[in-house]
């Protein structure tokens, strides 16, 4: 049985940074020249780059099949979502990771590509839905293997 509450909020979350995400790239298509490198602050740029792969840059003949890719993975968080909605804390890796692939998965079906802009040294360059995916990997593992606690 799904959690209401957690439901709500996993699906709260993912819209509210599908928005952002999208948000963000629109802003830096619209207003940073593609290729261009700007200093942000000492050590992050602003780039704009389109990444055709996966992480990294990886796969990046993949085209449709990272689009199935992505269709399956979104498929197996909710299945897991369902059954593991009462855990406490487990509407936050969700919507993290639902909003983190759907964003990308927006840019995939639109543009054939994804949008990158925040460069960090010795890091490929990335966006907020890859920021987000990457937080909601680890707050998963903190809510699978973290300290019990308390249902919320």
């Amino acid at each position: 049985m799904i959690s209401g509450r957690s439901a709500a909020r996993a699906a709260g979350l993912a819209l509210a940074v599908v928005a952002a995400d999208q948000g963000t790239k629109a802003l830096v298509r619209a207003n940073v020249r593609f290729g261009s490198r700007d200093g942000v602050f000492p050590g992050v740029e602003l780039v704009h780059v389109r990444n055709r792969g996966v992480a990294f840059g990886l796969f990046s003949d993949g085209g449709i099949v990272l689009i199935a890719i992505g269709v399956v993975s979104v498929a197996a968080l909710l299945a897991f979502f369902a059954t593991h909605s009462r855990r406490p804390l487990v509407w936050l890796p969700t919507g993290l990771l639902l909003g983190g692939a759907a964003g990308n998965l927006i840019d995939r079906l639109r543009e054939g590509f994804v949008t990158d802009f925040i460069d960090l040294p010795l890091w490929p360059a990335f966006n907020l839905a890859d920021a987000c995916i990457t937080i909601g990997v680890l707050s998963l593992l903190y809510v699978l293997e973290g300290p019990p606690r308390h249902e919320d």
